[in-house]
């Protein structure tokens, strides 16, 4: 049984698509994999359970930004993705240059474009201009955007995502997660979703898996195996 189904027949939502509010201390025995502790990927916008139904969040039971209590609001009515973008985003990327290429131009190639970093644009919250945040978007040249539009459409298709060392020079294939493409991770980890977050953190990455490697060589040179 899914973590959406667990949820279900926990909430009991009626012909409506209403339930009661559940609180996250239910979450236990049977339906301890709801635990809320990696953000609720299994009901946040871009999951399947919010593509169905309204789901709505109480916060306000304990001390911090915690989710306390998951309840759902009636079944979805709008089911086609807006592309708009806020004014004060796109103001903030237009001359910014391209994540992926470095060039901010003004050929049809090099112009730049405010991507979606979720190819898939399927997480309603970003489809509502009022709670669109800067870090949903990138800035991408037109000829990058367009490759990777190419690329998430076979994501979306086969459930595979891109491995970042078919670029020579990138060390490992994603910054989080593996090929197989989950809700729970979403987009996150793609190199396509975000190469700045790529380059950050597998640059920590190699450094200390390059630290550990230069202690246990000066460690032999040290104190060489018998």
């Amino acid at each position: 049984m899914t973590k959406i189904e667990l949820f279900i027949e926990l909430a009991k939502p009626d012909a409506q698509g209403v339930s009661r509010w559940v609180q996250s201390t239910e979450f236990t025995g049977r339906y301890a994999d709801l635990q809320l502790g990696n953000g609720g990927s299994w009901c946040r916008a871009s999951s399947s359970l919010a593509k169905r139904y309204n789901v709505e969040f109480d916060k306000t039971l304990t001390p911090g930004n915690s989710i306390d209590a998951v309840r759902l609001n009636g079944f979805r009515q709008d089911d086609t993705f807006s592309q708009a973008i806020r004014k004060d985003i796109k103001d903030y990327y237009r001359d910014q240059r391209c994540v992926m290429l470095g060039v901010r131009g003004f050929s049809e190639n090099t112009k730049i474009e405010i991507d979606h970093k979720d190819g898939r644009k399927e997480d309603w919250r970003v489809s509502n201009p009022e709670t669109q945040q800067l870090s949903d978007f990138q800035p991408l040249c037109k000829a990058a955007n367009d490759v990777k539009r190419q690329i998430c459409k076979e994501c979306k298709l086969t459930n595979e995502r891109w491995d970042a060392t078919n670029i020579k020079g990138n060390p490992y294939p994603f910054y989080e997660g593996d090929k197989e493409y989950t809700e729970d991770l979403g987009c996150v980890g793609c190199y396509q979703y975000d190469p700045v977050e790529y380059r950050r953190t597998c640059a920590k990455r190699i450094s200390t898996e390059a630290s550990k490697h230069t202690a246990e060589y000066i460690m032999n040179k040290l104190y060489p195996e018998e």
